[in-house]
């Protein structure tokens, strides 16, 4: 019944230097505005020294289920970092703010028990009405996002890595200032 659709973009060429790969999950509620958070994602990956060929894409129903998504595709050790993205909107109930707070929190674990960062484009609007003039708002707000997301996963790539690199290195190591991420995530 719940079947997961699977987009993935072609993998990077074996050989040479291993480039960082990335999840992008993403939920399919309100698809034409969450879809927007991919397109600002993979335009702004050049800037930030990354391709698009690094971006394997999964589509999940709903928000609810990314964060099993983004565990099981953190653990399987493949992903440098794990984009989430979705639209949690008051359908006229309460459960939308039980399931953006789960989803986040959620989202955090993976990050902190896996040691794969975790960027979040779950978004939830104080107000979501089913009129062109949000659709049009949000749309553009998730080209945005998703660029932030770009940047904001670049900079964490860099800063495991270096951390990682740090943990590693003989007693006494100071990292140089050219090694430092040059990135900033707001």
């Amino acid at each position: 019944m719940n079947q997961i659709n699977i987009r993935q973009i072609p993998t990077a060429p074996e050989g040479g230097a291993q480039k960082p790969r990335i999840a992008f999950v993403q939920a399919c509620w309100h698809r034409d505005i969450v879809d927007q958070a991919l397109a600002g994602f993979l335009g702004q990956l050049k800037q930030q020294g990354l391709d698009r060929n690094q971006v394997d894409c999964f589509e999940v129903p709903g928000a609810f289920e990314i964060p099993l998504h983004a565990k099981l595709l953190a653990q399987s050790g493949r992903y440098a970092a794990i984009v989430a993205a979705g639209f949690v909107v008051d359908g006229g109930i309460y459960r939308h703010e039980f399931v953006a707070s789960s989803v986040i929190d959620a989202l955090m674990s993976v990050q902190l028990e896996t040691e794969v960062p975790v960027i979040s484009v779950v978004l939830t609007p104080q107000h979501f009405h089913e009129h062109d003039e949000h659709r049009t708002f949000f749309r553009k707000h998730f080209v945005a996002k998703g660029e932030e997301a770009a940047v904001a996963c670049a900079a964490a790539i860099s800063g495991v890595r270096r951390l990682r690199l740090m943990a590693s290195a003989p007693a006494g190591y100071a990292p140089s200032a050219s090694s430092s991420s040059s990135s900033s995530s707001g």
